[in-house]
């Protein structure tokens, strides 16, 4: 049986994307050297796989360019992990968000300067959406 279709991106296909938001468009060959600065190595081969299989995905948007092909990311960083804590309120959470939130505090256990940036974050959040 084929395996669903997932709507957010693999681990993998995350590490991918976040060198593309940083780099912008990018080589294989120049995406491969950022994720090999990172704690392990991976093979050009292995890399190349992953992001074409993320072009037929319309994670990445795929471009010709001389020999290779230059790879963007098809959504902005915001929009996808957007998807990502959306996907994870539904399926884990079942919609929860104060759940959630505690779940993440719990987790990320937040000094006192990220507490404070949290606060600042709901009341901007309050205001802009008139709570």
């Amino acid at each position: 049986m084929a395996r669903p279709k997932q709507e957010t991106p693999t681990s993998g296909e995350l590490e991918v994307l976040k060198v593309l938001w940083k780099r912008g468009p990018s080589t294989v060959r120049e995406v491969l050297e950022e994720l090999n600065t990172q704690e392990r190595t991976r093979a050009y081969t292995s890399v190349m796989s992953l992001m074409n299989v993320m072009a037929d995905k319309d994670l990445l948007d795929r471009e010709p360019l001389g020999r290779a092909f230059q790879y963007s990311a098809r959504r902005p960083q915001e929009k996808t992990l957007g998807g990502i804590v959306s996907d994870i309120l539904g399926r884990v959470f079942e919609g929860s968000a104060p759940s959630l939130v505690a779940h993440l505090l719990e987790e990320s256990k937040p000094n006192a300067v990220e507490l404070e940036q949290i606060r600042k974050a709901l009341e901007e959040y309050e205001e802009e959406n008139h709570v």
